[in-house]
């Protein structure tokens, strides 16, 4: 891109970089897109973008090139970005007044390309039970989901978890809230709940013909939801609050209904709720669901696959929805 919109963006031939000081090659196979990518090259998202800008952030691919210094990988590992890179473990950088947003393309280049040269530090190695394009779901989306339930929640078997929606954040909290022994709420359209209940969903509401608030306390018998995955933003924080178990969990997620949250102040206090901000995690943390896809033997979703030269296509896709994720294979 050499401007913001949709309309900049071009395929170009570029020469290969090389690798710098403890940075690696990676020969990308596989992108996974993410509604953020979407926003940032429409919009920017007011994120320092210099032009010309390469989008996306979720890679998977294999290290072809080693330059001074790397001791992290070797020629020929597998490998899968991380979406931000500064944050290593713990608390993510940044303060009161600028809390830190350095992810792949935004504030750093982007991965929608044959090849990247990035610090090794950047990458984690890939599940050794998935392919490139399902690898590649897991920076964002798949971390996403095991941040809040998993890292942050505490998840644990007997728990009762809402999944709003059946995107790629939500699937995946289906699927690892169900590896833990938890009961699974999805709502959506009923056309994908079918297919939420394949995945092992135990309760669906469709979203379109119900009481949303109604149907999530008439199945948990009035108990609520000990977890909610808040994919929605603005005022529907407030009936996250109303349907939260005493004690619950809201993982703050989302915003498709706007950044201004708007929520009962009440409830939230008598039932003890936390509400806890959730922006992907970091890279600690990816390894450890590195290590449980493989264990668990987690299948990410996708819903379609697209060659690079298709994007503007896959973007289309990703402005109708999807359930579950949407990638770009290298060819």
């Amino acid at each position: 891109m050499d401007a913001i919109g949709r309309d900049r963006l071009r395929l170009r031939e570029v020469p290969i970089p090389s690798p710098g000081q403890r940075e690696v090659l990676v020969k990308v196979a596989a992108v996974s897109l993410n509604h953020r990518d979407k926003m940032v090259i429409e919009s920017g998202r007011g994120l320092p973008i210099t032009f010309p800008f390469t989008p996306g952030s979720d890679l998977a691919g294999t290290v072809v090139a080693l330059g001074e210094g790397v001791t992290r990988f070797s020629i020929g590992d597998e490998v899968i970005s991380t979406f931000t890179p500064d944050w290593i473990d713990g608390v993510r950088r940044g303060n009161a007044r600028t809390p830190s947003y350095r992810t792949l393309g935004g504030y750093y280049p982007g991965v929608l390309a044959d090849h990247v040269a990035f610090p090794e530090d950047w990458f984690v190695r890939a599940p050794a039970t998935l392919d490139h394009a399902e690898a590649s779901t897991l920076p964002c989306a798949g971390l996403t989901a095991w941040f809040a339930l998993v890292e942050r929640g505490r998840l644990h078997a007997g728990e009762t978890v809402l999944v709003e929606g059946t995107g790629g954040v939500a699937l995946f909290a289906l699927q690892i809230a169900k590896a833990h022994g938890a009961e699974v709420i999805v709502s959506g359209t009923v056309e994908k709940l079918a297919r939420a209940r394949a995945l092992g969903a135990d309760h669906g509401i469709d979203r379109r013909r119900e009481d949303w608030v109604d149907a999530v306390l008439g199945i948990t018998a009035d108990r609520g939801a000990d977890h909610i995955l808040e994919l929605v933003g603005g005022p529907h924080l407030g009936k996250a609050i109303q349907v939260a178990a005493v004690g619950g969990r809201i993982h703050q997620i989302g915003a498709l209904a706007g950044f201004d949250l708007a929520a009962p102040a009440m409830p939230l206090m008598l039932k003890d709720v936390t509400i806890q901000g959730i922006g992907t995690g970091h890279r600690r943390a990816l390894e450890d669901l590195v290590r449980a896809v493989d264990r668990m033997g987690l299948k990410p979703v996708i819903d379609a696959r697209y060659p690079l030269g298709d994007l503007a296509a896959a973007l289309d896709h990703l402005d109708r929805g999807a359930f579950g994720k949407i990638v770009i294979e290298m060819a």
